[in-house]
């Protein structure tokens, strides 16, 4: 199953190291991780997508608590909570294909934010299904580099009335 876990941890100098050496010690594949400041500059957020059952991330969520520079972790799996990721996606295209690129970038709210010659660079945001969506339609006029933030997330919180 797929998890996605925020870790909030104090913005310190290997933190990130201990928390990656955490997942490979155990033989996890992290499918994306992410990590920036937070609105408070002594933490930041990890967020982290992998795969494993819940016994197993029960287990790697206890050991996260068990860091000394970790200040909470919440597996947002189970949370109702907003996701989403960010791409840049370079495309080769010529005058014939140009106006074809823009319309499916049109069609995913993404934006073209470099153009040349030979190449759209393009920026998309969403779930990971509508980035690869996206990255999948353009495939066939030849993607030339990818970049991609893998998901961040956080909780949703409602107001009762």
């Amino acid at each position: 199953m797929r998890h996605t876990i925020s870790i909030l941890v104090e913005n310190k100098s290997g933190v990130f190291t201990r928390i990656g050496g955490l997942f490979s010690a155990r033989g996890f594949n992290l499918d994306g991780i992410s990590v920036g400041p937070t609105e408070d500059n002594s933490v930041s957020r990890l967020t982290i997508v992998t795969h494993g059952n819940d016994k197993i991330i029960e287990q790697v969520n206890k050991q996260l608590n068990k860091l000394i520079e970790v200040i909470k972790v919440i597996d947002l799996t189970l949370e109702d909570h907003v996701e989403r990721e960010l791409a840049l996606i370079k495309v080769s295209c010529n005058s014939e294909t140009r106006s074809e690129i823009m319309q499916i970038v049109n069609i995913f709210r993404a934006n073209i934010v470099d153009i040349s010659a030979r190449t759209l660079t393009i920026e998309v945001t969403g779930i990971v299904d509508k980035v690869q969506a996206l990255i999948n339609l353009l495939r066939h006029f030849g993607i030339r580099e990818v970049a991609r933030t893998g998901a961040i997330a956080l909780k949703r919180e409602y107001e009762r009335t």
